[in-house]
């Protein structure tokens, strides 16, 4: 008896409180909706966020870092969770973002009429994944937090299902992930066959000294197919071919979402599986993960150069690829890990590099979703003037992207970009730093010509047959939207099928409902009609990731000093 009492675990209900919160709301939220009645269905969203705003604010007791749980009974200082500082720090990242995601989606499950108990319980059911995977610290965690995290978002991806791209976007994501998921489980139970465990520090210990040789050469493929599966999460060069068309083809909160928390998932699972399981195969994965890290930012940010402003979907489309470009910059510090004498050290500039990234680049797809209401096709030529129309969106963006590319005054971006090129000297990595230089100067092109249209009017840049085109476009949008009004007092049926078939002609370039559902009557536009009510929720994600973004430029050392101590 006393033996089966001593495998009962313990656990710390306190450091576990972060996913678990999140995951009951998300339990609650789902049963909520059998009972809501249908006009009632926003207060599951507000719900979402009190959920969102209560597990950030359960790691206010973590931050000393020192709470582990789910340990081992026979050896105390093998645990399965770990609440240390990386954890906290990745926790709060993946917390916020969610918290300004649920913002942005406010008005987004109203305009896409989308099913807002399914929306929410998704939502908050993949950022209790992406919340529990930082504080994993066995492989099995890993891959279920990971799998936790991915599933929930290939629903959400194509929840819009009368839209073919969403349909298509959707699919894409769900076979390129499984493919993914598959070889990394390969390569998890090579590395357990070869160490006989799967917790990392176990794993590190065994594969400093593996007694034979065929065991070396099947732990060695056991690495480098689980880095498989992460490089797919960081959306690194080869495994990037499902980001354009699955952001593009997302709600764009979502978009937004998977290009920010989908990231921070990927890159603390790589750090973790690398730094702490895997150091000693530092030979193997150090120069495996620069050669991703330079493919990965040139890709990017040669793709992201060649958008045309006149292509429809073309301002999603650059985000998309941008954000490949920047999981380039991502990964140069953890290929730094591989050459430093302290590889938990070089690590903080990418901790340092994910918060600077995550506040601006939600913040740009905020600014994107505003614009996609009164233009819903979401061209880079349809913010030609924004700051006419929308001064204060336009000097956000304008922000977003300046931090994005790293100039003033967007100082943040600067002093991030010096902490990785500075993780990548250190680490005698000078290729990887000249490389990173010349996509910083390549990024610097697109990101300030898209400002720069910010700041234009329809006239300087725009011939008559593109403003006339332009009119064309709005009108039909505007009518579209008339249309779906009037099908929506007729009735749910009546009203879901007007909002399809309008919308395949009204300025979306025949890619699905997305114009017409989107569409506001009467919102502003590039023929100068009246200028719609910007949502609160969408201003107020808009305003909190600019604010955050100003008082990170203004005090950089908040995020900096996490590049300069050893979170691990």
């Amino acid at each position: 008896m006393s033996s089966v009492t001593s495998l009962v675990q313990s656990v710390d209900w306190v450091a576990v409180a972060p996913p678990t919160i999140t995951a009951v709301v998300a339990l609650a939220v789902l049963v909520a909706d059998l009972f809501v009645p249908r006009h009632r269905k926003p207060l599951l969203g507000w719900c979402a966020i009190g959920g969102l705003a209560l597990a950030a604010l359960s790691l206010v007791p973590l931050v000393a870092g020192d709470r582990r749980t789910f340990c081992l009974t026979t050896d105390p200082g093998v645990c399965s969770y770990a609440a240390d500082h990386f954890a906290v720090v990745i926790q709060f990242l993946v917390l916020a973002g969610a918290l300004l995601t649920a913002l942005l989606s406010v008005t987004a499950v109203e305009d896409h009429r989308l099913p807002a108990g399914e929306f929410w319980f998704l939502l908050l059911s993949s950022a209790a994944g992406a919340a529990l995977l930082p504080a994993s610290r066995d492989l099995a965690t890993l891959v279920i937090a990971l799998e936790v995290a991915s599933l929930p978002a290939f629903a959400l991806v194509g929840l819009r299902r009368a839209n073919r791209l969403s349909s298509e976007a959707a699919l894409k994501f769900f076979l390129s992930s499984v493919a993914a998921t598959a070889v990394m489980l390969l390569g998890v139970s090579f590395v357990y066959a070869a160490t006989g465990s799967l917790h990392l520090s176990r794993v590190a210990t065994a594969l400093t000294d593996l007694p034979d040789p065929q065991l070396a050469t099947l732990a060695t493929a056991g690495v480098a197919l689980t880095l498989v599966g992460f490089a797919f999460k960081t959306a690194a060069v080869p495994f990037h071919f499902w980001v354009p068309d699955t952001y593009v083809g997302a709600p764009l909160p979502i978009a937004a979402y998977l290009s920010v928390i989908g990231k921070a998932v990927g890159f603390s699972g790589l750090i973790l599986v690398t730094v702490e399981g895997f150091p000693s195969y530092a030979d193997v994965w150090g120069p495996a993960v620069a050669v991703l890290a330079a493919l990965t930012m040139t890709v990017g940010n040669v793709a992201a150069l060649r958008q045309a402003p006149e292509r429809a979907h073309s301002a999603v489309r650059l985000l998309a690829w941008s954000s490949v470009g920047q999981a380039g910059y991502l990964l140069v510090p953890i290929a730094a890990a591989g050459y430093a004498d302290d590889a938990a050290h070089a690590i903080g500039a990418t901790v340092a590099y994910a918060l600077m990234y995550a506040a601006v680049n939600l913040g740009a797809f905020g600014v994107a979703a505003l614009v996609a209401r009164t233009s819903p096709a979401n061209r880079i030529s349809d913010y030609r003037g924004l700051v006419a129309r929308r001064p204060l969106a336009a000097l956000a963006l304008g922000f977003f992207l300046l931090c994005l590319a790293g100039l003033p005054p967007g100082i943040i971006g600067l002093f991030a970009k010096v902490t990785v090129f500075s993780a990548a000297v250190d680490a005698g990595l000078a290729w990887l730093a000249v490389v990173m230089a010349v996509n910083v100067v390549i990024a610097l092109y697109y990101y300030l010509q898209w400002t720069a249209v910010l700041f234009r009017t329809a006239g300087e840049t725009a011939d008559a047959g593109e403003t006339a085109d332009a009119e064309e476009a709005v009108e039909a949008e505007v009518a579209a939207g008339a249309r779906v009004k009037a099908g929506a007092r007729a009735g749910a049926g009546s009203g879901a099928e007007a909002g399809s078939e309008p919308g395949r002609g009204a300025g979306a370039g025949g890619e699905g409902p997305e114009g017409a559902r989107t569409r506001v009557p009467g919102a502003a536009g590039p023929a100068g009609l009246p200028k719609a009510k910007v949502p609160a929720p969408l201003a107020a994600a808009i305003a909190l990731a600019a604010v955050l973004g100003i008082v990170l430029s203004g005090a950089p050392q908040l995020v900096l000093r996490f590049a300069s101590g050893a979170l691990l």
